[in-house]
C-alpha cells in the first residue's frame, strides 16, 4: 500500500482508531453527493456533442461523408484525456483529475463556439478533440465514486454516480432550441448556442469538485487498512479479512476491458448517425432532440437497478444481458421507417440501455481486478481502449451511412453485439477459476 502525504483535511487526529469506521460511511455519502452534483452539471455538456456536433460539421462542410468526424473527434480527444486524468489522480487524486478534465472540455467548448461564429472548420475540429477531455471526466467520476465503496457494494455505488448523469443528459439535448435562440440573440450560429451553455456547464461541474470534493476518496482508500479481494460474486459472504495476492484476479480486465469496448463501439456507431438520418427525411431539430434525449436517458437512468443486479448475480450475467438488449437495438433501428420517431426513439433507447449494462457490468469487473497501488492509472488506460473505440464507430458511422445507407450501418453494429455473446462466455470460463495466478502484469 502506499502512503499519503496528504491527509484528509476533515478527518480528526485525535482518536484515530475511532474514526475510521463510524466516519467512513458518512464520507462514503458526502462524496457522491458531491460527485452526484458534478454529473447533473456535466451532463449538460454531454449533450451537445451528441446533438448538434455532427450537424454543425454537416453544415460548415457541406457534406454527410464527414459527419461522424466529430463524434470521432470527440472520443478521440476523450482518449487522450482518460489517460491524463489517470496520471493526475494516480499521482494526485481524483479531485484534481476530474477538474482538469471539465476545464479543458470548457475550453474546447468555448472553442467551438468561436469556430462556429467565424466559419473555421480547423477551429471547430481542434476545439472538439479538446471538448472530448469533459466527457473522459464525466465517465471517470464513476469510478471515484467506487474508491470507498465495499467490494460487495461496488456497482451500486458506481451505478450511483453514473445516475446523476440522466437528469443533465435529458435536459441538454431539449436545449437545442432554447439555445440556438440564445445563439441568435448574441450574434453566433444557432447550433453553437448549446455548446455555449455546455462550456459553462463544464466549467461549473469544475468548480464543484476543487471547491467540495474533500477528501479526496482515492488519497483517504490509500490510508485505509488493506481491502480484502473480492470474491466471486456469487451471493456468498466477504472475503477472509488476511489479504490475498492481486495476480489471481486478474484474468477478469481484459474481460472488463471487452465487454466495455464493443458496447461503445456499436453504441457510439448508431447514436452518431441516428440525427443525421433523421435530419435528411425531414425530422426537426427537436426531433432528433428528444430521441437522443431519450437515449440518454436509458443510457444512465436504469443504472442503480444495472448495479443491484450486478452486485447480485455477478457482471458477467449483465454482460450478457449488454450483448443481448444492444443486438435488440441494432436489429430495430435498421428495420424502423425513416418517418417513424417512434420505433427509432425505441431503437435508440434499447441502444442506451444496452451500452448501460456494459459499463456497469465492465467497470465492476475492472474495478475488483486492480489494486488500489496502480488503480486509477489502470483505469485511465482502460478508458483510452473504450474512448478509441466510440472514435473508430463515430469516424466510420458517416463513411458506412453515405456509401451504404444507415439500415446498413444498424445491422453492422447488431452483428458487433451478436459477436459479443460468445466472447463473454468464453473469456469469462478462462477467469473462472480465480485461485490460479495468471500473468497479466501489462495492465498495469
Amino acid at each position: 500500500m502506499h502512503h499519503t502525504a496528504t491527509s484528509p483535511p476533515s478527518g480528526p487526529t485525535d482518536a484515530p482508531s475511532a474514526t475510521p469506521a463510524p466516519s467512513l460511511p458518512e464520507t462514503q455519502k458526502r462524496i457522491l453527493v458531491v460527485l452526484l452534483a458534478s454529473q447533473v452539471l456535466s451532463g449538460v455538456g454531454l449533450a451537445a456533442g451528441v446533438t448538434v456536433a455532427a450537424l454543425l460539421a454537416q453544415d460548415m462542410l457541406h457534406s454527410t461523408t464527414l459527419a461522424g468526424l466529430p463524434s470521432a473527434l470527440l472520443t478521440a480527444g476523450s482518449a487522450l484525456a482518460a489517460v491524463t486524468i489517470g496520471r493526475i489522480s494516480q499521482t494526485r487524486g481524483r479531485r484534481p483529475g476530474l477538474a482538469a478534465g471539465y476545464l479543458a472540455g470548457a475550453t474546447g467548448g468555448a472553442g467551438v463556439v468561436a469556430a462556429a461564429a467565424l466559419g473555421n472548420p480547423a477551429l471547430l475540429f481542434i476545439s472538439l478533440f479538446l471538448y472530448g477531455a469533459g466527457t473522459a471526466a464525466n465517465l471517470q467520476a464513476r469510478y471515484a465514486g467506487a474508491d470507498l465503496a465495499a467490494p460487495r457494494h461496488r456497482a451500486r455505488a458506481l451505478s450511483t454516480v453514473l445516475v446523476a448523469t440522466t437528469l443533465g443528459g435529458v435536459v441538454g439535448p431539449n436545449l437545442t432550441a432554447p439555445a440556438g435562440h440564445l445563439a441568435a440573440a448574441l450574434a453566433l450560429p444557432p447550433l453553437s448556442g448549446l455548446f455555449l451553455i455546455s462550456s459553462a456547464a463544464f466549467a461549473l461541474a469544475a468548480l464543484t469538485l476543487l471547491i467540495w470534493l474533500r477528501p479526496d476518496p482515492l488519497l483517504l482508500a490509500r490510508t485505509l487498512p488493506s481491502e480484502p479481494e473480492a470474491p466471486e460474486r456469487t451471493g456468498t459472504g466477504p472475503a477472509p479479512d488476511v489479504p490475498q495476492p492481486v495476480t489471481h484476479r486478474r484474468p477478469g480486465l481484459p474481460l472488463g476491458v471487452l465487454v466495455m469496448v464493443l458496447s461503445q463501439l456499436v453504441m457510439v456507431a448508431i447514436m452518431t448517425m441516428t440525427p443525421v438520418h433523421m435530419h435528411d427525411h425531414g425530422h426537426s431539430a427537436a426531433a432528433s432532440g428528444l430521441v437522443i434525449a431519450l437515449h440518454v436517458g436509458a443510457m444512465y437512468l436504469p443504472s442503480p437497478l444495472t448495479g443491484a443486479l450486478t452486485d447480485r448475480y455477478g457482471p458477467t450475467a449483465t454482460a450478457a444481458a449488454s450483448g443481448l438488449t444492444l443486438l435488440a437495438a441494432g436489429i430495430l433501428a435498421a428495420a424502423a421507417p425513416a418517418d417513424s420517431v417512434l420505433l427509432l426513439t425505441l431503437a435508440l433507447v434499447l441502444l442506451g440501455l444496452g451500452w448501460n449494462f456494459g459499463l456497469v457490468s465492465g467497470t465492476t469487473i475492472i474495478t475488483d481486478a486492480v489494486p488500489l497501488a496502480t488503480r486509477a492509472r489502470t483505469q485511465g488506460v482502460v478508458d483510452v481502449a473504450i474512448a478509441m473505440a466510440g472514435a473508430t464507430g463515430g469516424m466510420t458511422s458517416g463513411i458506412v451511412v453515405a456509401a451504404a445507407g444507415y439500415p446498413l450501418l444498424a445491422l453492422t453494429g447488431a452483428a458487433f453485439a451478436l459477436a459479443l455473446l460468445p466472447t463473454v462466455i468464453v473469456t469469462s470460463r478462462k477467469a473462472r477459476p480465480a485461485h490460479l495466478p495468471r500473468n497479466a502484469g501489462n495492465w498495469s
